[in-house]
């Protein structure tokens, strides 16, 4: 839940520091974990960060759970995808 536009645009932003400055060493920390699951566990370092996003933001942007955690990191992830390749293309 996403208390409104203001609040979406701030969780955004959090979302890119922290995927830019977190992820990074938490991907470098579960490297063995990431190889031994062909790289499903980034899914799960994306989780996080969204969980570290609405812990930061606290009542005004609330994931429910960490399965709908994971769930929206593929969704970003599957967006992600879709808007790289009508940008290459």
């Amino acid at each position: 839940m996403i208390d409104g536009f203001a609040v979406a645009l701030i969780a955004s932003v959090i979302l890119a520091v922290l995927n830019a400055i977190v992820k990074p060493i938490l991907v470098v920390l579960t490297l063995p974990i990431t190889v031994l699951t062909l790289g499903l566990f980034l899914f799960v370092i994306n989780g996080i960060t969204l969980w570290f996003t609405q812990a930061l933001l606290g009542d005004n942007f609330v994931i429910e759970g960490f399965g709908i955690a994971i769930i929206t990191a593929v969704l970003f992830s599957l967006m992600n995808l879709v808007i790289n390749k009508i940008i290459k293309d």
